[in-house]
């Protein structure tokens, strides 16, 4: 498998530390020390702000981390960004650094939820967290300079299952409205058993053992069985018609390859448009482990391209 690797990727993998999930505390507290411990870099052309905004009616509020243009020309687009870790980890300022590159790339503006996390708030708690944000966002789309039929959702891992079932809630639900869907790399089929997710072992950052304790913490359990919505786990999804305008990308060397295959296959049955990039060489969450490889770099430029690309593409149908 590791020569399998691409060599840019290779040695970062061998100092990456594997994650401990049976020791949860803990290596939320590593995680949030490394994080404290590395000086972000601020863009100066980017506000950055925290909220408090009506949450579900279980849980009265939820912070969301708003990152924006000082200087607006006129009403822009916005994304929901939904952090990873493997629906236990994870807070937005992890992804930082990202959400000032799509507002200065995409000219947009992001707002990421910090949604409850399991296995304190199995699911629905962070999915429900995050469809509560996408209503307020949606209400108050005006205020923030948005045009609210310009929202798109996106997230990379456990943040793609979210979005994915984010977007599949909304359609049902009726609202509101999400123009555009970017699951990357998503964490969407709890039953852990297709060939990659068997395939993947070791310290490969996400492997089919955490999987299995990911999906345990967020279902209660109830993973694998025939008690899961499509909601927490929409490779399940029988209908995938009615969604927006679809980007994702895999390595060839995550455990969601295959899954992720599906969906896409899926989504194109459907009549969903779809933009589809396969990464060989490339393990889970490699763009994030190694921003600087010439990979990374593609799949970076790539998937901001299409935050830019649909979201700007959507007023311009609009108009027509």
């Amino acid at each position: 498998m590791k020569n399998r690797i691409d060599p840019e990727l290779r040695e970062a993998l061998e100092l990456f530390p594997p994650l401990d999930l049976d020791n949860l505390k803990a290596t939320r507290q590593g995680m949030a020390v490394i994080s404290q411990s590395i000086e972000i870099a601020v863009d100066e052309s980017v506000s950055i702000s925290n909220r408090m905004v009506p949450g579900p009616r279980d849980h009265p509020a939820v912070r969301i981390r708003i990152y924006e243009p000082k200087k607006k020309n006129g009403v822009l687009p916005g994304l929901l960004w939904i952090h990873g870790g493997g629906y236990v980890l994870g807070i937005p300022e992890g992804d930082d650094v990202l959400c000032q590159r799509f507002v200065t790339e995409a000219n947009c503006v992001v707002v990421s939820v910090d949604y409850r996390l399991a296995p304190e708030h199995p699911y629905p708690a962070g999915l429900e967290d995050c469809y509560a944000v996408l209503k307020w966002f949606s209400e108050h789309a005006s205020e923030l300079g948005v045009d609210a039929s310009r929202i798109g959702a996106a997230g990379a891992s456990a943040g793609g299952g979210l979005t994915a079932g984010l977007t599949l809630l909304a359609r049902d639900r009726k609202g509101p409205e999400i123009c555009f869907q970017m699951p990357l790399y998503p964490m969407i089929d709890d039953r852990n058993n297709s060939p990659s997710s068997i395939e993947i072992t070791g310290n490969m950052v996400w492997n089919h053992d955490l999987n299995q304790k990911g999906w345990t913490m967020y279902l209660n359990g109830e993973n694998g069985t025939d008690h899961v919505s499509e909601y927490a786990a929409p490779a399940r999804a029988t209908d995938l018609s009615g969604l927006p305008y679809t980007y994702t990308c895999v390595g060839q060397l995550d455990p969601f390859r295959d899954e992720t295959l599906d969906y896409v296959t899926r989504l194109c049955r459907a009549g969903v448009d779809v933009e589809f990039h396969l990464y060989p060489g490339c393990y889970h969450g490699f763009e994030g482990v190694v921003p600087t490889a010439a990979v990374s770099q593609r799949a970076l430029t790539e998937y901001i391209g299409a935050v830019k690309y649909v979201l700007n593409r959507h007023s311009l149908v609009k108009k027509g």
